[in-house]
């Protein structure tokens, strides 16, 4: 069984910053992209950043120059450094992971983490 822990999530003014951790625990052989997503209230899950095992990193064009992603290979852990916050940023937070349980053989499966809420207010 795996599990994706998220924290970091809270309240912060606009022009403030935040940093997202997201931490896999486990049945763990490896781990392919790991990312993050968030979901606005009436709106659909979108990507806000990934970042695959080799380090190389896609951005949703709204967080640009502004949200930073990273990840600890040896915790199994991802990170969003979130800086110049917007209200337009205001939504729950998600974590992904693409993770194989045992082995080479094993495919990839996708597992979430369980929001974390980011309120962006003066």
């Amino acid at each position: 069984q795996v599990q994706l822990v998220e924290s970091g999530g809270g309240l912060v003014q606009p022009g403030g910053s935040l940093r997202l951790s997201c931490a896999a625990s486990g049945s763990i052989f490896s781990i392919n992209t790991m990312g993050w997503y968030r979901q606005a209230p009436g709106k659909q899950r979108e990507l806000v950043a990934e970042i695959r095992s080799g380090g190389s990193t896609n951005y949703a064009d709204s967080v640009k120059g502004r949200f930073t992603i990273s990840r600890d290979n040896a915790k199994n852990t991802v990170y969003l450094q979130m800086n110049s916050l917007k209200p337009e940023d205001i939504a729950v937070y998600y974590c992904n992971a693409a993770i194989r349980a045992y082995s080479n053989s094993d495919p990839y499966t996708d597992y979430w983490g369980q929001g974390t809420q980011v309120t962006v207010s003066s």
